[in-house]
């Protein structure tokens, strides 16, 4: 059954091996990005997620049957917590009344396993409390100090946010009583070109493989391996997987979370 998606930051990346999966298995992608994409929107702006569902809906005819929140930044930088937290917050909300029409309704945003690091206090509630302006000043306060892998804690705390969001809202009546399966994945070290620059050295590999031990083949996965599981939980099969944070890193969370079941 052919299905139409729509993947944020499709010009890279997870979004890039999603958006190339899902064409090759025979659906129709939109793909968004800030560049090199059928909408390019800067999802950092009201304007940029104000035109993402307006020229989604153009595109797809008012009709999609999942939606793929990709789009994300590294940087210790406000603009990081107007993507990563309220840019995907908005591309699910805003992108949401489109799924209505379709018989399996899926939408998927991509977290991290940096989200199992320290976050900002400051910034965590702000971004909970759904207060922007609030959050980019705590953003402003934090720095651009990053560690030797190349995060900062505006990347996990946004990440952590933004999957608490996901399974927080997953049970609603607006999701999972339209029908509607949410879900986060939580990916370990990817080869991408956010994590490449780390990848390159050795301080940066060690601190890689120091935050997400990877027993199973190996410190790095391709994007690939996200995009198969995002395609498969963004899928009519998925009919039951709802409200998780589904880890795809080498074994990572297990070993640094061991008590869990």
């Amino acid at each position: 059954m052919t299905r139409t998606y729509v993947v944020t930051g499709a010009a890279s990346g997870i979004g890039k091996a999603t958006t190339e999966k899902l064409r090759t298995d025979g659906h129709t992608v939109v793909g968004v990005d800030i560049r090199d994409a059928d909408v390019v929107v800067d999802l950092s702006t009201d304007e940029g997620r104000t035109a993402l569902v307006h020229e989604v809906s153009q595109r797809a005819g008012g009709r999609i049957d999942a939606v793929i929140a990709v789009a994300g930044l590294v940087a210790a930088s406000p603009v990081t917590v107007g993507v990563n937290y309220f840019g995907a917050k908005a591309t699910l909300e805003g992108l949401r009344p489109l799924l209505a029409g379709s018989d399996a309704p899926r939408a998927v945003v991509v977290a991290s396993l940096a989200a199992l690091e320290d976050v900002d206090d400051g910034l965590y509630a702000k971004l909970l409390a759904d207060d922007e302006p609030g959050a980019r000043a705590e953003a402003e306060r934090i720095g651009t100090a990053t560690n030797a892998a190349g995060s900062s804690a505006i990347y996990s705390t946004t990440k952590k946010a933004i999957a608490h969001w996901a399974r927080a809202h997953a049970k609603d009546p607006e999701w999972a009583g339209a029908g509607i399966a949410l879900n986060a994945i939580a990916p370990g070290v990817i080869e991408t070109p956010m994590t490449a620059p780390a990848l390159q050295t050795a301080e940066g590999r060690a601190a890689l493989d120091a935050g997400a031990p990877s027993p199973l083949n190996g410190p790095a996965a391709p994007p690939t391996a996200p995009a198969a599981l995002l395609a498969w939980l963004a899928s009519a099969e998925n009919t039951h997987v709802t409200g998780q944070v589904v880890f795809i890193d080498g074994g990572a969370e297990s070993i640094r979370r061991p008590e869990l079941v």
